[in-house]
């Protein structure tokens, strides 16, 4: 079979290293194996994807896969090799977050013996594009627990507990997987090593009930998906009133124009082919208003024109990345007669100039005739 990497990282040919970069990462989260737990066919797609990328997502390669096809690439010896760690880690951090200090991060606090929840929680908070990059305060609904009053927070009628019958009082229980043996807390005590002797009807056995509130944050410039968000004294409650912390996980929207990696913002340029051949200065969108750029003359397809400080602002350093504007070259998809006639006059000004294939492929036109005429 036949694989065909533009397909399988589902972009055109004449895709730009930021769109398949894109995908890549689209795609590399939807069929990670840890989102798709036992699903072999999930795992295969994921091996295919990142394999796809380590081609296409290097200059080099993709040429010469365009050129001669995977087995162009085997025969000069450019296989397949895992992406590099930037690649992998933004997968990563897209999955399972990314911590960061000044209220970002941490791992959250031990759980408290005395009450059958953690007090620190997470909510996820999907943000538009232009929120995440400027920053905003938000106001949301959070659902929250604390202990029930009727049971004491055991869960257990009038509070009447007896010795858990799974761990017998230990609060663990040991487990075996082959030769290795280990001890976990008790699935049905949470280690407390008490169950309770009949239900709490207000609660349902469960020890809390749950109160809702709106809480209102500040939400720095910067933030990205996989970050997380500490809102201290926001989490769960405990019997002495205390209350733990919330996290709120990140989710941001892509934008139809702007497409980001890290704290540099890409933009691709539709540019008509004269306009790179004779050069324009021309106004591109930036997430401040607009830019000039300034188009030399003979710019190449895919060159890219950078902008200091026309980027994210990144949430360790407080300092702006970069704007990479990058050209995408477009032709005529027809011409008209008289079009015609002027491009064939240009082609004929150019003399030896406008067909660079004859001197190319000369050398190759000797040798074949002489396989032939010994």
């Amino acid at each position: 079979m036949t694989i065909d990497y533009y397909e399988i990282l589902e972009v055109s040919r004449d895709s730009t290293g930021v769109e398949i970069k894109k995908s890549y990462r689209k795609l590399a989260v939807r069929y990670h194996p840890d989102k798709n737990p036992n699903d072999k066919e999930a795992e295969d797609r994921f091996k295919l994807i990142n394999e796809a990328y380590d081609i296409l997502g290097k200059d080099e390669k993709r040429q010469i896969y365009d050129q001669y096809g995977k087995e162009g690439l085997e025969r000069q010896g450019a296989g397949f090799h895992a992406n590099n760690m930037d690649d992998i880690m933004d997968v990563f951090n897209s999955m399972f977050g990314g911590g960061f200090s000044g209220g970002f991060g941490g791992q959250g606090r031990q759980r408290d013996p005395s009450i059958k929840y953690a007090l620190d929680f997470e909510v996820a908070l999907d943000l538009p594009f232009n929120e995440a990059v400027f920053g905003i305060e938000k106001e949301i609904t959070i659902d929250y627990k604390v202990p029930c009053d009727t049971c004491n927070g055991t869960g257990a009628k009038d509070g009447n507990m007896e010795t858990c019958g799974y761990c017998e009082g230990r609060g663990q229980v040991v487990m075996r997987q082959g030769f290795m043996s280990f001890a976990q807390e008790c699935p049905k005590c949470q280690g407390s090593g008490q169950s309770a002797k009949e239900q709490c009807s207000t609660c349902s056995a469960e020890g809390f009930i749950h109160k809702e509130q709106e809480i209102k944050f500040n939400i720095p410039a910067g933030v990205d998906t996989g970050n997380r968000l500490r809102v201290a004294g926001h989490g769960n409650e405990n019997r002495q009133g205390q209350r733990g912390d919330l996290y709120v996980s990140f989710s941001v929207e892509e934008d139809e124009h702007f497409v980001r990696d890290g704290s540099d913002i890409y933009i691709v340029v539709p540019t008509f082919f004269t306009q790179c051949i004779l050069g324009e200065t021309i106004t591109i969108p930036s997430l401040n208003g607009e830019l000039e750029l300034h188009l030399k003359s003979g710019t190449k397809d895919k060159e890219q024109f950078i902008f200091k400080g026309e980027g994210v602002t990144d949430v360790h350093s407080g300092r702006k990345g970069r704007l990479i504007a990058q050209i995408k070259m477009v032709l005529p998809s027809k011409i008209n007669d008289e079009q015609r006639e002027l491009l064939e006059k240009i082609q004929e000004s150019y003399g030896v100039e406008s067909s660079p294939h004859k001197n190319s492929f000369e050398s190759a036109f000797e040798r074949v005739k002489g396989w032939f005429s010994g």
